[in-house]
């Protein structure tokens, strides 16, 4: 009785096995892009200083594409719209990390 009601208190409760599909793919996207900030926390902790690892800019592209889709999925135009600008910022970023590791590698 009491699964069913806090089932029904998230909006799970009698979903399709095509809605759950969809509901478990949208919550993926989201642990993975949360993850970002637990990977930035230990790399931060380990260093004794504030860093941002490469892994955090993959995390939030992953994050960013699979919560994308899902938001493409659900029709939310502002949810699209903020997956989408994070996903151009998240390319660059690494993109910029490639061309100064590259840079770097020339170097030596």
């Amino acid at each position: 009785m009491y699964i069913n009601q806090f089932l029904d208190l998230l909006g799970l409760y009698n979903l399709t096995l095509h809605e759950f599909i969809w509901v478990a793919f949208g919550t993926l996207g989201q642990l993975v892009f949360f993850s970002r900030w637990i990977i930035q926390w230990l790399s931060s902790e380990r260093n004794k200083s504030s860093v941002i690892p490469v892994a955090f800019w993959w995390c939030s592209l992953l994050g960013g594409v699979i919560t994308l889709i899902y938001a493409k999925h659900i029709g939310s135009f502002p949810f699209m719209l903020a997956q989408g600008i994070g996903i151009i910022v998240y390319s660059r970023n690494l993109i910029l990390i490639k061309k100064r590791n590259s840079e770097e590698k020339e170097i030596i």
